[in-house]
């Protein structure tokens, strides 16, 4: 007797995902499946065992959490748990998703949808709930007839998921000779494409062909379909009580598959009970058992091994399920999931997505395979971080934490601590400003046996700024006009960025007038234009200069201020021989002390205060030693001319 067993038998993707989700929100609720969430009575048993309860309708339901079953409901489904304010778990296989999607969008900019599948199949009346219950739902080429010829209408089409595509085709082709203006979306899962595919190639070969199964499962029932047309001793069963072990022989050749929603147990314990009669390998020439033939259909884990999964689902508590295509599902803890403690999984998976993982434990205790991402994470990552401190390259690590001592940098899925006096080549006062950046760095210390890592960044910022002075000091030079960015003040001047170099105005370089602080100009972070009066590259210093950005008031003082004027001024500073004028900012005249009235002044404080807005005359202007003289007392005593009317004459 050979065996030979259909390698997707069981568990779909989009089944597995749906009982899983189901398993993992057991006891965290009051917890609802609308409708069977698959079509196998021994899973609905087992699972109303277990406290949950099967549901067509919500009507009553106060509190709890429904379960949307993997063939999908319409919308209005939806909108009627959210207004009753119960919790979902959307159950709903990720194709069946992706045909509401389809059948919503269609719908919406005015498509009129028709399915190809049976019309009370679950599946089929949830994606007509996607388009108002408004499509046209066709089974067979002679069902065709019912739609309309059309030749204006826009039609989209879309399949049941677990269609024959022979049988999709045919129709497909009817269809066309009515409409003209058609969309075709081939929506048959890939997967039971593959299942049904290997079911023909299997069944074409065999003497005897077992199908297991629901027998009100669709999926089920179309794999029967296509065994019986090329094997007619094909029989349906749905556990081992339906199976008659004296009907085969031992020279037969026998085909084995299963429905994507027959769980594995129930294919163990089929082959289980065949096991006891041992069947040859014609090839082999070797005896084979039936669990043999089931444990090498599922793939060997061992501890340690690295494997690529598929993702079913995410829970709420972020631990994540792995599709491993090993006899149990993995596992991956929240802590175990990466190095950055802020990542999280829901964000950045999704069902479906390939993931590479490391295997921690093949059993738990509960049956679960225990995986880790962050030790796939690590490996690589230390790999990269051996590599960089061996050829002294830098990497890039994003900073997660702020320790005492320093800061945490993750490269690659590698912790790295940098301390603070490596951080920066200056002293930060608040790490915290580095949390969530990604950092260049290089790594100044490795310890592989105590996987001791330390980084640092303060010789790599001071290469790159001595590269930068390079690089400006070949360009500065006196008189130029630059632009910068003040990044310090102090008492006697600023100092501002030029790009990797400051350089420094003083406070006598800020402005044509007189400022007492050099804060009364500037302010750190503001961007200014200056001028360079000197370049030092062997002290490294910089001279710069605000205030020669703009004319220099000086320049004009002769034709602005002659000689004999008198003008207005402010009293900005006294002195025991008398008190500072100034004229405009950065010009400033003297009134002596005999010029400040027509009496004896034994104070200028006597005759005048500081802000005081007053008359003067201008006696002597020397722009040469930027010097003006100016007297009170006579623009006060000066006459001013003023119009009178003249008498008539008498006539």
């Amino acid at each position: 007797m050979k065996i030979i067993l259909a390698k997707s038998a069981g568990f779909c993707f989009g089944v597995n995902r749906a009982i899983q989700a189901v398993y993992n929100a057991i006891g965290t609720d009051d917890i609802y499946t609308y409708g069977p969430i698959i079509h196998n009575k021994i899973v609905i048993k087992e699972l109303e065992e277990k406290g949950v309860k099967c549901v067509d309708s919500i009507d009553g339901i106060k509190n709890g959490t429904i379960v949307l079953r993997s063939h999908g409901v319409g919308k209005k489904v939806y909108d009627d748990i959210n207004k009753k304010g119960l919790k979902i778990i959307d159950g709903t296989c990720p194709f069946v998703k992706k045909i509401h999607d389809i059948v919503k969008e269609q719908h919406d900019i005015g498509k009129k949808i028709i399915i190809i599948g049976d019309a009370t199949h679950p599946e089929v009346i949830g994606i007509n709930g996607w388009c108002d219950n408004s499509a046209l739902i066709v089974e067979s080429v002679e069902e065709t007839e019912k739609i309309p010829n059309d030749n204006i209408n826009e039609y989209a089409v879309v399949v049941q998921t677990t269609f024959r595509k022979s049988k999709f085709d045919d129709i497909i082709s009817a269809i066309k000779k009515r409409i003209s203006n058609l969309l075709i979306f081939n929506t048959i899962c890939s997967a039971t494409s593959k299942r049904q595919a290997e079911a023909v190639e299997i069944s074409s070969k065999v003497d005897k062909m077992i199908v297991i199964g629901d027998k009100k499962s669709s999926n089920t029932q179309k794999l029967f379909e296509i065994c019986k047309k090329n094997c007619k001793n094909t029989i349906n069963i749905e556990t081992i009580s339906d199976l008659l072990l004296n009907i085969f022989d031992k020279n037969d050749k026998i085909g084995i598959t299963a429905g994507a929603s027959t769980p594995p147990a129930i294919i163990k314990e089929v082959i289980g009970t065949m096991s006891e009669n041992e069947v040859k390998n014609n090839n082999e020439e070797e005896e084979v058992s039936f669990q043999q033939m089931l444990d090498e259909h599922f793939v060997t884990l061992h501890t340690g091994d690295i494997v690529t999964g598929s993702v079913i689902s995410v829970s709420e508590n972020e631990e994540v399920s792995v599709n491993l295509g090993y006899k149990s599902d993995g596992i991956i803890m929240r802590g175990e999931y990466s190095s950055d403690p802020n990542a999280l999984p829901s964000k950045d998976l999704k069902p479906g997505d390939k993931i590479e993982v490391f295997v921690v434990r093949v059993n738990d205790g509960d049956g679960n395979v225990l995986l880790s991402k962050k030790r796939i994470e690590s490996m690589k990552g230390f790999d990269d971080i051996q590599k960089a401190y061996d050829e002294k390259t830098t990497v890039e690590g994003k900073v997660t934490d702020v320790v005492k001592g320093g800061i945490i940098a993750v490269v690659n899925g590698v912790r790295v601590f940098i301390p603070s006096s490596q951080v920066s080549n200056r002293f930060v006062d608040d790490l915290n400003i580095y949390k969530g950046k990604t950092l260049e760095f290089n790594i100044i210390e490795l310890d592989k046996s105590k996987r001791r890592i330390i980084g640092g960044r303060k010789a790599l910022i001071e290469k790159e700024l001595a590269a930068k002075r390079e690089a400006i000091f070949a360009t500065l030079e006196a008189g130029q006009k630059v632009k910068g960015t003040v990044s310090r003040i102090t008492d006697f001047g600023a100092f501002v960025n030029l790009g990797g170099i400051d350089g420094l105005i003083h406070i006598s370089e800020m402005s044509w007038g007189r400022i007492t602080n050099p804060r009364e100009v500037l302010k750190e972070g503001q961007e200014v234009e200056v001028v360079v009066l000197d370049v030092n590259k062997e002290k490294g210093k910089i001279s710069l200069s605000l205030k020669n950005n703009t004319p220099n008031p000086w320049d004009s003082v002769a034709e602005k201020y002659p000689v004999g004027s008198i003008v207005e001024g402010k009293v900005v500073r006294m002195v025991p021989f008398g008190a500072f004028v100034e004229l405009e900012i950065g010009v400033d005249g003297l009134v002596h002390i005999s010029q400040i009235a027509n009496k004896h002044v034994v104070k200028p404080e006597d005759e005048l205060s500081i802000g005081e807005i007053i008359k003067v005359k201008v006696l002597d202007v020397n722009t040469e030693a930027k010097k003006i003289s100016l007297s009170k007392k006579e623009a006060d005593g000066a006459e001013v001319p003023t119009e009178t009317a003249q008498e008539k004459p008498a006539e």
